[in-house]
């Protein structure tokens, strides 16, 4: 019986001994396993430099270009376009505008943000001078991804009937343009 217990006694010195090397200051974190500065963990010192290493070796590649991207083959089967360079209006609302106002000198077009817009001109059979700005906000086909601002060459108001008559010219020309390109 004594030699069972001192048994039982050297066996669980033996453990609490064990485990107490493995990290003293378990509570405090600063030493053994859970020590702050443990071999593999970086310090925040050591991620800074890095942080700063990796900014300056950015700075230098783009510098001398190397950061430019290479293409291959696969690049094609891939969606990496930049969101900022691609043209997120849609084709049709944009081909019928042109269409549709080929009347008035346009002045300036942006696809990137889908802004058409025209100098003052006269439609066929009318009288009075328009000058139109359209905006193609959506890729969607749909009346709401399209905006038209009428003007006179007075600077008067357009009436709303002229207005909406323009876009509904406009998305009726673009659904055209849709079911023509469907059949293909």
């Amino acid at each position: 019986m004594f030699f069972h217990r001192l048994a039982r006694v050297v066996i669980l010195t033996g453990l609490v001994g064990g485990l107490s090397a493995c990290g003293s200051g378990f509570a405090s974190g600063d030493s053994g396993l859970f020590r702050r500065n443990a071999p593999g963990i970086p310090s925040e010192r050591q991620l800074d430099q890095k942080a700063r290493a990796d900014a300056q070796r950015e700075a230098l590649a783009r510098a001398s270009g190397a950061d430019e991207p290479r293409s291959t083959i696969w690049d094609l089967f891939g969606n990496r376009d930049d969101p900022n360079t691609t043209v997120e209006v849609n084709k049709y609302l944009w081909q019928a505008s042109l269409e549709v106002l080929n009347f008035l000198p346009i002045e300036s077009v942006d696809p990137f943000t889908g802004v058409i817009s025209t100098g003052y001109g006269t439609p066929p059979g009318g009288g009075r001078a328009y000058r139109a700005t359209v905006y193609v906000q959506d890729p969607a086909l749909d009346a709401r991804s399209l905006r038209v601002a009428l003007q006179t060459r007075g600077g008067g108001a357009v009436s709303a009937e002229t207005a909406r008559s323009i876009e509904d010219a406009i998305l009726t020309r673009a659904r055209q343009l849709r079911i023509r390109d469907s059949k293909l």
